[in-house]
């Protein structure tokens, strides 16, 4: 024990954090068993491709989906790409989807019963999820009260939330930086949305129950630029067709 503490006291703090840093990245690594990859052509691209992985593994096929009609902005989530010059922030009303690596925390839909591996909650008439940035609930999926200014029913009409998964982006309700952000069931095969990332309700019922709260699931959601970023963050990806330059 002696020998250990005097190493850690004479390695440079360079050196420290650095391991610190490799140690925790690691640890993430680990525990992100299942992954969402979903990649657009660019930064206005409103389509994207879709696969799922488990241990580095593909699990089902390519899915094509649709992502936010004014294409891809950086967003709120785990871990912080290097930005470049000029790329876009995800802001509330942008009609962009948001880039980044964001938790996959629940599955909802409009059947009261299922047997889903994930935490799922019915979406009642009475249920709304709050996008005005200067509400308490902001960015939050509560039952309505009468006060919200500014909301979406998870009951909609158009059965677009059937069955929907929750992505956590913007967790901490930073104002204006975006909110209600999910993967739903598309309106039409080339219907781009307000900032969610839409497919097939085939595909997403295939997804839903795949997924397992056990697995700790993820979304990694990038332009194609950002390719090599995601390839040296999760290595067990780098086989993966969506990250190559050039698709095989």
């Amino acid at each position: 024990m002696f020998n250990f503490i005097h190493i850690v006291v004479i390695v440079p703090y360079l050196m420290i954090k650095t391991f610190l840093i490799f140690i925790n990245l690691q640890v993430i690594l680990l525990a992100s068993q299942q992954v969402l990859l979903v990649v657009g052509s660019d930064f206005n691209s409103s389509k994207a491709k879709l696969q799922a992985f488990e241990d580095g593994k593909p699990f089902y096929r390519q899915i094509d989906v649709n992502v936010g009609k004014k294409g891809l902005a950086w967003g709120l989530g785990e871990k912080k790409f290097s930005l470049k010059k000029g790329e876009p922030l995800k802001y509330e009303g942008d009609n962009k989807a948001p880039i980044g690596v964001f938790k996959l925390t629940n599955l909802f839909g409009y059947s009261k019963d299922n047997s889903f591996k994930m935490s799922y909650f019915y979406t009642s008439k009475n249920l709304i999820c709050v996008d005005d940035s200067d509400s308490n609930f902001y960015n939050q999926i509560i039952e309505a009260n009468g006060d919200e200014k500014s909301f979406e029913y998870m009951k909609r009409k158009d059965g677009q939330y059937e069955l929907g998964i929750v992505v956590a982006h913007n967790t901490m309700g930073v104002k204006k930086r975006g909110s209600c952000i999910f993967l739903h069931v598309q309106k039409a095969p080339d219907a781009p949305t307000a900032g969610c990332t839409s497919m097939p309700l085939k595909d997403l019922k295939v997804l839903a129950h795949w997924l397992d709260k056990e697995k700790n699931p993820i979304l990694i959601q990038i332009p194609k630029s950002r390719v090599e970023d995601v390839k040296k963050l999760y290595p067990e990806l780098k086989n993966a067709q969506l990250l190559q330059k050039k698709e095989e």
